[in-house]
């Protein structure tokens, strides 16, 4: 699991869980639509999933 991911946040934090929002600030996430490039690691892949339905997730180039 070498590489880095690019992830893209794609819905709103609004009425969802803190420790989902917290999440999405360790991703470097704060806006719509808004991208970061992450290092592609197991500690990663699961934050990744638990915020799976706010973010849109593409391999980095």
């Amino acid at each position: 699991m070498a590489g880095k991911v690019k992830i893209t946040q794609t819905g709103s934090p609004i009425g969802r869980p803190a420790e989902q929002r917290a999440t999405l600030k360790a991703l470097g996430l704060d806006k719509m639509n808004r991208s970061n490039v992450v290092e592609d690691t197991p500690s990663i892949r699961g934050m990744l999933r638990k915020v799976q339905h706010l973010i849109a997730i593409e391999p980095a180039k």
